[in-house]
């Protein structure tokens, strides 16, 4: 499953809505406008806000089993994330966005506000090819928005966090990464 979800508010109010001859290409747009957007929150470019939902996704296949996690990447508006779901998908995301939404409000000073928009964008793969491309998109999504130089520079996805030296510890359950 490759879920992707974005703070509140930081959908750019134009995007060029011209008919796309798939769903993918249409997502990509998206997608690319809000890499590029200037306006809106920007919350996870703090360090400590995107170091929690990179934990909180970490956690969410160790300790709490939801998944099994495969690419994932935090966007300074959005995230990325290809999983295995072990657990009904409402379930996993609830979990994951109201945990990180009440801490990271915390670190900003926020109380009683949306801090992820309310719905996200998740799609099957059926395939190897898919699942290799979507991987690839993840992980390269900040080099694509001009981020990173590689994806292993950038330390809130699952290139760069592997990359960080020392590698984060293996938690509870934790499988063979991909």
């Amino acid at each position: 499953m490759f879920l992707t979800w974005r703070l509140w508010g930081s959908l750019p109010l134009r995007v060029d809505s011209t008919a796309r001859p798939t769903a993918g290409h249409a997502f990509v747009v998206q997608d690319r406008a809000l890499d590029r957007c200037a306006s809106g929150p920007l919350w996870l470019r703090n360090p400590r806000i995107a170091n929690l939902v990179a934990e909180a996704i970490l956690i969410g296949q160790g300790e709490r089993r939801f998944y099994d996690r495969c690419p994932w990447v935090v966007m300074p508006n959005h995230v990325h994330l290809l999983v295995l779901p072990q657990v009904p998908l409402a379930v996993l995301m609830r979990w994951l966005k109201g945990s990180t939404a009440r801490s990271a409000n915390r670190i900003l000073g926020r109380t009683g506000q949306p801090f992820w928009q309310d719905e996200s964008f998740d799609h099957y793969l059926r395939s190897a090819q898919q699942i290799g491309r979507i991987t690839a998109y993840i992980e390269g999504n900040p080099v694509s928005a001009g981020l990173a130089r590689s994806a292993e520079c950038w330390p809130w996805s699952s290139a760069g966090w592997q990359a960080k030296p020392p590698a984060p510890p293996n938690l509870p359950g934790d499988r063979a990464k991909m």
